[in-house]
């Protein structure tokens, strides 16, 4: 007899991140553990070393039910990058990426 208790994560519905992909955030709390906080839409990411006001490039590590974890990749990113959407910035470095290699 099972109530659902383990399927619980499927109440929660899709999330805005996935894990190992990056994104444009800016920094807007910094939790108890020390670590800043940026939202997307509305979706809570724990940023390792992230500081309240900075505007920084973050991959995603870890996605839960309700919350997501994530590291620095670039800290010093302008803002008028972090108003440009992230699957648009997602995509352009991928394509930076593949480009070296068909330079060949």
């Amino acid at each position: 007899m099972s109530y659902g208790g383990y399927r619980r994560n499927d109440m929660f519905g899709p999330k805005p991140v996935e894990s190992g992909k990056e994104y444009d955030v800016q920094v807007t709390e910094i939790s108890r553990k020390g670590d800043g906080i940026a939202r997307i839409q509305g979706f809570v990411i724990f940023v390792k070393d992230g500081k309240v006001g900075q505007n920084a490039k973050i991959r995603v590590t870890q996605v839960g039910n309700r919350f997501a974890t994530a590291e620095i990749v670039d800290g010093s990113s302008a803002t008028e990058a972090s108003s440009q959407p992230s699957e648009q910035q997602s995509s352009s470095s991928e394509s930076s990426e593949a480009s070296p290699e068909s330079n060949e």
